[in-house]
Formats: C-alpha cells, sequence, structure tokens
C-alpha cells in the first residue's frame, strides 16, 4: 500500500476589509442595465447589468474575447452601446458624455505616454489638458505642482526629468496611471493594466491600486489574472460570452464551487487518464488532478477510497480551500489563463502591436478620457 503524505496549504495573508459602503444618491460610481453591444452578426454584449460602489475596486474577469474591452469602452464613452442604460458618476453616458469624461479617466492595456518627453513633461502636458470638476483648466503654475505631486506619489522624481523612453515598464506603467490621475478623476478605469510587466512591477502596481481606493477613488479593473482579481477587488463580476455568470466577492464566488478543493498525485499516466474527465482542476505534468470538496474528514476519506479503492493509484493528497480558477473553470467551462507570471517588458520598446483582436474592434480614441 502506497504511502500519502497530507499536506496543509500555506493561509494567504487577510485581505484589507474593504471600505464602508456608501448610502444616498451618490453612493454608486457605475450602473449599467441591459448591455447590449454587436459587431455585425457578432453579439459581444449580450445583456449585462453592473453595479459599483463609489470608493471601491471592481473586477471584471474573463477569458479573451468575453468581452471585457468593449464594456469599459462603452462605460468610458469610447463606444455607444445598442441597448441598455448606463449611468457613470451619477451622469448618462449618452446625454452627458462631457460630464462623465471629466469624471473618469482611463488607462489601457499598454502604456500611453510620450517617449520623447521627460516623466514630468508628460505630467504637466496631461495636467494642462485635463479638465477640472468645474470644466476648466489648471495654470502652468497649477500643473507643474500637481505633476511634482504625482510624480512624488508614483515614486518617479528621481527619473522625473528623464526622457520616458528610457523607462523601464514598471516605470512607463507607473507614469502612465499617474497621467490618468492629472485631472484627480472619480473614477478610474483600468483595462488589464499589468499585461508585460514583470512579478516586482505588478506587486508595485497593485500597491497603487490600494492606494487610489484608499484615498476614496473607485477603480474599475478587468483582467485575465485570477489571482490579481483576488488581491485587489472588493467585488468580482465574471464575464463569459458577453454575460454576466456570476458576481460578488471572491469569497462569495468560492463558496458557489466548493468550500474545499481535494489536490491528488496520481502514481502513472493511466490512473490520470483515468480520473481526468471527473475532475475541476487538471495538471498533466505534475499528474495532479483537484476534486470539490467540503474539507471535511469524513468526506476527503470517502472520496480518497472512491476515487482509489485499491490504493494504489494516489501518492499524495492536498486539501485547500478553492480558489478562482476553480471558479473560472466552473463557471465558463475552461481553464484559467496560463500567463498568471507575465514576462518583463523589455528595457527598451518600441511601440507594441496589439495582438489580434480578441473581439471586434473600433477604431481607437484616446487613452485618457
Amino acid at each position: 500500500m502506497t504511502d500519502r503524505t497530507t499536506t496543509t496549504a500555506a493561509a494567504p495573508p487577510p485581505a484589507a476589509a474593504p471600505p464602508a459602503p456608501r448610502t444616498g444618491p451618490r453612493s454608486t460610481a457605475i450602473e449599467a442595465a441591459g448591455l447590449r453591444k454587436s459587431y455585425g452578426s457578432q453579439e459581444v454584449l449580450r445583456g449585462i447589468d453592473l453595479t459599483v460602489p463609489r470608493g471601491t475596486v471592481f473586477a471584471l474577469l474573463g477569458p479573451n474575447g468575453a468581452g471585457k474591452t468593449t464594456a469599459v469602452r462603452i462605460l468610458a464613452t469610447l463606444a455607444s452601446a445598442d441597448a441598455g442604460t448606463v449611468r457613470v458618476a451619477g451622469h448618462d453616458v449618452r446625454t452627458e458624455r462631457a460630464r462623465v469624461r471629466r469624471a473618469i479617466s482611463l488607462t489601457g492595456q499598454f502604456a500611453a505616454v510620450d517617449e520623447m518627453q521627460t516623466g514630468a513633461e508628460n505630467l504637466r502636458m496631461m495636467a494642462r489638458l485635463a479638465r477640472t470638476a468645474g470644466g476648466g483648466r489648471l495654470s502652468r503654475a497649477a500643473a507643474r505642482t500637481k505633476a511634482a505631486e504625482l510624480l512624488t506619489r508614483f515614486d518617479l522624481t528621481e527619473a522625473a526629468d528623464r526622457l520616458a523612453k528610457t523607462y523601464s515598464g514598471g516605470m512607463r506603467r507607473r507614469l502612465d496611471l499617474a497621467a490618468s490621475l492629472a485631472g484627480s478623476p472619480e473614477i478610474i478605469f483600468l483595462d488589464e493594466p499589468t499585461t508585460g510587466l514583470d512579478p516586482r512591477s505588478r506587486q508595485e502596481l497593485w500597491s497603487v491600486v490600494r492606494e487610489l481606493r484608499a484615498a476614496g477613488t473607485t477603480v474599475f479593473l478587468t483582467t485575465q489574472y485570477l489571482e490579481e482579481a483576488d488581491q485587489l477587488a472588493d467585488r468580482i463580476a465574471v464575464l463569459d460570452a458577453g454575460r454576466i455568470v456570476a458576481e460578488g466577492t471572491a469569497a462569495e464566488l468560492k463558496r458557489r464551487v466548493a468550500g474545499h478543493r481535494l489536490d491528488i498525485t496520481l502514481a502513472d499516466s493511466a490512473a490520470y487518464l483515468r480520473l481526468a474527465p471527473r475532475a475541476l482542476h487538471s495538471d498533466p505534468d505534475a499528474r495532479v488532478l483537484g476534486f470539490p470538496t467540503d474539507g471535511g474528514a469524513a468526506e476527503v476519506r470517502a472520496l480518497l477510497d472512491e476515487l482509489d479503492p485499491a490504493h494504489t493509484a494516489i501518492t499524495h493528497f492536498t486539501v485547500h480551500t478553492a480558489t478562482l480558477e476553480d471558479v473560472f473553470l466552473t463557471l465558463t467551462g475552461r481553464p484559467a489563463p496560463q500567463s498568471s507570471t507575465p514576462q518583463p517588458t523589455p528595457p527598451q520598446p518600441t511601440p507594441p502591436q496589439s495582438p489580434a483582436p480578441q473581439e471586434p474592434t473600433t477604431p481607437q480614441e484616446p487613452t485618457h478620457a
């Protein structure tokens, strides 16, 4: 009889408590109802509903082609919905577009900074272009002060007088995000903001998002990275094939799948192939399969005996809480993207070429709304 070794997964650090919900007519940052969008015969959004409280981080999670970028473009006034209603910062995106744009900022998947200007020049330019809540513009002196504040806030002071083209990928991302805050927006849209960043730069950007929430800014985040949504979001919506298939906190979504997951390591490929069709999670290289369970000793023991009645196929097992990967697979019927650790951006990048579009696209408009 093969020995089975039980291990316990390390508990993740406790998540920061979400801010207390606001009440009153201005408590909601984004409201969308029945949102639909088609490009030709392809229906990209199929009647989605969203409600985002002010001062929170909301993550829209989904695979490539799910409709995430299309949803953001509509919410940010860069595209029009075919049907449905949308209010952002209390304003209708169809009839009060200018007011919506004064209240928001959008940062896309790739840094949109002028490489031939210094970091300080980029921020002064954006501060001068951005409109205030009253519709005016900052003076040169006020724009210079704002740029200095942002350079300090995003730890770019030492690089302020260097051309942006000399910045690393993480620095360019921070500069891009700083530029998007030049107009002090109430709501910021981050469309897959950590695409192409190395792990350290991702962590730095996560810290910035947490600081924005702490300051009362509403952050609407789209991402493919499950860890990112788990770490940052107060609420998560899972978008698949143009529909919201689930919404809630990370803990609520995990409970919808199962309280825990039993991962087993198989002794050989034959045992792996026999049990794989029943598994919730699979890792063929390591011959690991995952199965939902309530985590109780009796159920785990019974499940092990059911999967391996001869006690020869399973060499190790681990019981841990369900993950967002389990949620993703259960709700979308496909595994989560494997690029959870993006490759670093080259130090001297040329303007990145967008990959083949996963969603129907419309002509690009300025990144910062």
